[in-house]
């Protein structure tokens, strides 16, 4: 059975899904459906969870998300490609040949684009934190703007501890 809640982020709406007691796809603002006006809402613990972390991450204080996650109808290069993107810490970025190379596929980085770009479950698996080997912006679904306001959020809620010992 197929469960839908909608999250108002700072972006507008974000639709949330899960199926078979996973979360397996988020649809960003400018996405179908969240541009349909009557999407029918079925809200499990799960997706009032889901919704919960949505609002302490966009309040900065989650900086991890804890969700059971199924990536439904994605080919492992893609699965490989998303474990990856789960690793880079909050506040910080890695480009795309970084990913290639780390999936073991170092001339990949288009073949990395294209998966971010097919990623079902964005900022739960942060497609936002990759960018060119240059430092530059590159593509992200929900715009450009919306990728630099992420990192922009992680960026003004990071805080590194240091020990002096």
């Amino acid at each position: 059975m197929l469960n839908t809640v909608k999250y108002k982020s700072p972006f507008g709406a974000i639709t949330i899904q899960e199926k078979d007691g996973a979360i397996f796809r988020i649809c960003l603002p400018n996405e179908e459906p969240n541009t349909a006006e009557n999407l029918p809402e079925h809200t499990t613990e799960l997706l009032k969870n889901a919704k919960k972390q949505f609002a302490e991450y966009f309040g900065g204080k989650c900086k991890v998300f804890d969700l059971p996650l199924n990536f439904y109808g994605c080919t492992e290069f893609m699965k490989s490609v998303y474990q990856e993107l789960l690793k880079i810490p909050y506040g910080e970025m890695a480009s795309y040949k970084q990913i290639a190379g780390r999936v073991g596929c170092p001339k990949g980085y288009r073949a990395v684009g294209l998966a971010n770009n097919k990623n079902p479950l964005p900022i739960i698996v942060p497609c936002h934190r990759v960018i060119g080997s240059d430092g530059s912006m590159t593509g992200y679904r929900g715009g450009i703007d919306m990728k630099i306001k992420l990192l922009e959020l992680e960026r003004n809620n990071f805080v590194e501890f240091k020990l002096n010992v």
